[in-house]
């Protein structure tokens, strides 16, 4: 499965070289799509990121923003909406978008590089969808 990890990887770098840092989300989807990337799945509280490929898929596990048991928060689309567009104007890291996740509620995110959506969830099912668009790298 290295092949899979290395193509991952080498996505991630190419995608870091040439996406701006405002607006730059556009950018990193389609470096992963053109490397065969087809969804990218978030488990929110522990912070682990699928990434559905050709090549196969890989799991990137970051550190969890929760330990032992908690209350999920309510889903606040509003709440999800500002986290958001702090990401895009470029103010926020990616942890600190993770975490803007969290306190608006989402347990959950499927990134479809195909249809280049986002969907959103939170734990009773509500959802919000956002399009991005096509970029040229």
């Amino acid at each position: 499965m290295t092949h899979a990890i290395d193509n991952l990887r080498a996505a991630l770098a190419r995608a870091e070289a040439v996406r701006p840092q405002v607006g730059g989300f556009p950018y990193l989807a389609e470096a992963l799509r053109q490397a065969g990337v087809t969804h990218c799945l978030m488990a929110v509280p522990s912070n682990a990121m699928l990434y559905l490929t050709a090549a196969g898929p890989v799991a990137v596990q970051g550190e969890t923003l929760i330990s032992g048991m908690t209350e999920v928060p309510r889903f606040a689309p509003e709440a999800l909406a500002a986290a958001l567009r702090a990401d895009q104007a470029g103010r926020t890291t990616f942890p600190e978008f993770v975490q803007g996740c969290w306190a608006a509620g989402v347990v959950r995110y499927d990134v479809d590089l195909t249809a280049r959506t986002c969907t959103y969830f939170g734990a009773d099912g509500d959802s919000y969808v956002e399009s991005y668009e096509a970029v040229q790298l």
